[in-house]
């Protein structure tokens, strides 16, 4: 007995797929991803229509979705995360309902509690046995974690693996069970290697990120929080990179052995976990080729799921015994609102992913960012979007000066002990402004073409057509 289908179509067919219904797919294969569009292509050869598409993220490689929109394959979309390609299309009303933007954590939350439910979810999986235990730290796809893509295995009425590589069953150490399956596909090839994980990921060289990063690490110690079992988010820009390399080396000239660190998870926190900075390391997504080698590798290099990383709604999650998170933005205005999810021009380029989820965990949240960004000013009086509210930010570090929440006084005064140059966000929103001018008001409709939701279900923001 195997679960094994001829192929995608015969899958799409046996799933009862039907008009109307929800499909889901991963962002696991990143920009190499190939599943989701072959998915889709048959699906459109079926005739089958008016389709809601729940995806974790959408890359450029996801093009393809455009047609499928303007066909009527796909009338909604449910996503943390778009690219600027599919992003402008949808940002200039290429489709008919608005988008709907949730975070990392609240997307999980809204499948399981039957908000957004799952007829036939599709996991593309880079290694699996006949009987649907699959995994993506092995096979020449692989991608390491599968970590967004377990709750939608767990809870769509039919879940359909898809993999390039074959192995006997029982596979070992499986990422989502032979229980959460019911079909299996192979095909040649579910994505490029080279799209899917980087080679390394690499920390800037520009003096001006290297500073932000130095004065990032300078906070973290003034904090307070940086002891015993202390616990460590951060993304894979360059600034940011740079800023766990420093913060390793505070951290074994110190002694400081913390527990955990989170998130994506990129070659340099592998470090500090092989280095002996942490206990272990909780991994929703691999970044780059070394933290597939050690998820694979390295019984401290933990995998979970989306919800057991930042859903609101698991009886705990690992972004609330988080200490500090090191996040990036597009913008931020003089509230500490923070956009992620479009350019200064209001076009959808981003999504909130984790952001949220993690500034409202973390004991200290901090973005890092310069001033401006391609001659726009970061700091103004009100955000595009709103992606992650303000009072779940507590500092911004920029090359010219940081600024706290006012709601953090006792951080405050502890930065400003520590010889840290401490302004008011009104301050660096004028310096920004001094050196970069004003920026002109996008030009923008009224029409909504997709609403933020945050963590917890609520809608805070709505992004609005841009026009031409």
């Amino acid at each position: 007995m195997n679960k094994l289908v001829s192929n995608i179509r015969q899958a799409i067919i046996d799933s009862g797929l039907k008009d109307g219904q929800t499909v889901s797919f991963h962002h696991h294969l990143r920009n190499g991803d190939y599943v989701l569009n072959m998915v889709m292509e048959a699906i459109a050869e079926l005739g089958i229509k008016d389709l809601t598409l729940n995806a974790s993220s959408l890359f450029n490689a996801h093009r393809p979705l455009k047609e499928h929109i303007k066909n009527g394959v796909v009338t909604s979309i449910i996503t943390d995360y778009m690219a600027n390609e599919l992003g402008s299309f949808i940002s200039a009303g290429g489709m008919k309902n608005p988008v709907q933007f949730r975070t990392h954590g609240g997307r999980p939350y809204d499948i399981e509690r039957g908000v957004t439910p799952i007829d036939v979810a599709f996991i593309a999986a880079p290694a699996s046995d006949p009987m649907g235990n699959c995994t993506g730290k092995t096979g020449r796809s692989a991608c390491g974690s599968l970590g967004y893509a377990m709750p939608d295995a767990k809870n769509a009425r039919f879940t359909v693996v898809i993999t390039d590589e074959l192995r006997p069953y029982p596979l070992t150490d499986w990422s989502i069970p032979e229980t959460d399956v019911d079909e299996v596909v192979l095909v040649d090839s579910i994505g490029d290697p080279a799209g899917i994980v980087s080679g390394t990921t690499k920390i800037t060289r520009d003096p001006v990120g290297l500073s932000m990063a130095q004065t990032a690490v300078d906070v973290i110690k003034a904090s307070g929080l940086l002891k015993e079992g202390f616990s460590f988010q951060t993304g894979a820009g360059g600034a940011s990179l740079a800023a766990a390399k420093f913060l390793k080396d505070v951290m074994l000239k110190e002694k400081i052995r913390g527990s955990f660190g989170l998130g994506g998870i990129t070659g340099y926190l592998v470090d500090m976990l092989n280095e002996g900075c942490f206990e272990s390391l909780m991994d929703v997504q691999c970044f780059d080729l070394k933290a597939v080698e050690s998820i694979r590798t390295n019984p401290r290099h933990q995998e979970i799921s989306a919800t057991h990383y930042a859903s609101p709604g698991a009886k705990s999650a690992a972004v609330d015994s988080l200490d500090v998170v090191i996040l990036g933005a597009t913008e931020i205005d003089t509230d500490f609102n923070i956009n992620v999810h479009t350019d200064s021009d209001g076009r959808i380029m981003g999504g909130s992913g984790g952001h949220s989820d993690t500034a409202a965990g973390a004991k200290l949240s901090m973005i890092i960012a310069p001033l401006s960004r391609a001659r726009l000013p970061i700091v103004t009086d009100r955000v595009t979007c709103v992606s992650t509210p303000g009072s779940t930010i507590d500092v911004l570090v920029t090359q010219k000066g940081v600024a706290v929440n006012p709601g953090d006084e006792e951080l405050r005064l502890r930065l400003r002990e520590a010889g840290i140059k401490v302004m008011d966000i009104r301050e660096l929103k004028e310096l920004a402004e001094k050196t970069s001018g004003v920026p002109m008001k996008p030009n923008i409709g009224d029409r909504i073409v997709a609403d933020v939701i945050y963590r917890d279900g609520t809608v805070i923001d709505h992004i609005r057509e841009v026009k031409a």
